[in-house]
């Protein structure tokens, strides 16, 4: 995982960002200003067409008119629509609202209909728990899909999926989603996308050749960084086992509002920054090669969001761009970290 490698090769992952927006902590110097490394990671065999893709998460809209993450989701899709060339998609990876509320949804569903390119999108647990996804559903579909694009097989799951804790202490839907809406909550147990999603993930790829290049989308990453706030997803490992079999899967999830790699096994994993507000890092050891962002002016508000693009090349390689908001922009963020 940590190995070094030299520039000329295709498998190789490498990271760029600046004091405010970092995506790694330079190991070999010490120091947090964007200086680039390199480290392994293995790729597809079978060769794709081209294309990129871009990720917008975590808006958090509020019912009151006019707040600022209105402006900043807004932002956000002005940002992929100026990109050059366009994606052919953007993901959307989830807590469209903050409190779950229809009209909540229904904002964030007109902001993103501005995007000039189709748009897939999973839940939060934000969007979810008031009425159990019927809003969500309504606008947006099903949250468990998948589809071929070029080469490459894309899923989406719904990751936030909790035991039923409200009926026999009699909960009104409101007060479920509140328990939901808070960081640290013990009452809920773990989030996960249970029995038959699992089902449902093993027969979609069941018929899918080793060497196909998979991404899957979850709200939360599919690995144990920090489960105290469910930043993890609790079947985990029953989902990596099934893509077991495939060269090369690629894992992009939301939640955590961070800069954040890590890989186990064949699946690789790469966090999306939220529109709405920057989270702090938890008190743990990232995994190598520790990517953490520092807010290096807290006066800037936008400063440590913004969303991401990803330019998938022939091997399958990915280069991932992290695109803050403009008053956050430098050179370094012409450059990205490749998977």
């Amino acid at each position: 995982m940590s190995d070094i490698v030299d520039h000329s090769r295709r498998q190789f992952l490498s990271f760029a960002g600046k004091a405010g927006l970092t995506t790694l902590v330079a190991q070999a110097v010490g120091i947090n200003l964007g200086v680039v490394d390199i480290v392994r990671a293995q790729t597809g065999k079978r060769g794709v067409e081209p294309f990129r893709f871009a990720i917008i998460s975590d808006a958090h809209l509020y019912s009151m008119p006019d707040h600022k993450f209105d402006q900043q989701l807004a932002e956000a899709v002005a940002q992929v629509n100026a990109m050059t060339p366009l994606p052919d998609f953007v993901l959307f990876g989830g807590d469209v609202a903050q409190n779950g509320t229809e009209d909540q949804l229904v904002k964030g569903s007109k902001i993103l209909a501005d995007l000039k390119m189709p748009m897939k999108i999973i839940p939060g647990e934000h969007d979810w728990y008031l009425d159990m996804g019927d809003a969500w559903r309504g606008l947006f579909g099903d949250e468990t899909w998948s589809f071929n694009h070029k080469g490459v097989h894309f899923i989406g799951l719904n990751s936030i999926l909790v035991r039923d804790f409200w009926t026999g202490a009699g909960m009104t839907p409101l007060e479920r989603m509140t328990v939901m809406e808070m960081l640290e909550s013990p009452i809920p147990g773990p989030w996960g996308v249970h029995e038959k999603q699992l089902e449902w993930l093993a027969n979609d790829v069941k018929d899918l050749a080793p060497d196909t290049p998979v991404v899957i989308f979850t709200h939360s990453p599919l690995w144990d960084y920090y489960p105290r706030w469910n930043f993890q997803t609790s079947d985990a490992p029953e989902i990596r086992e099934i893509l077991s079999k495939f060269d090369n899967v690629m894992s992009y999830h939301g939640h955590v509002h961070q800069t954040l790699y890590n890989r186990i096994g064949n699946m690789s994993s790469v966090a999306a920054l939220g529109t709405a507000w920057p989270w702090p890092y938890p008190p743990v050891e990232l995994a190598f090669p520790e990517t953490r962002m520092n807010r290096a002016d807290p006066s800037i508000s936008t400063d440590g969001m913004g969303t991401q693009v990803i330019d998938l090349s022939e091997s399958f390689e990915g280069l991932v761009q992290y695109q803050p908001f403009e008053d956050s922009l430098t050179p370094f963020m012409r450059d990205g970290f490749k998977v």
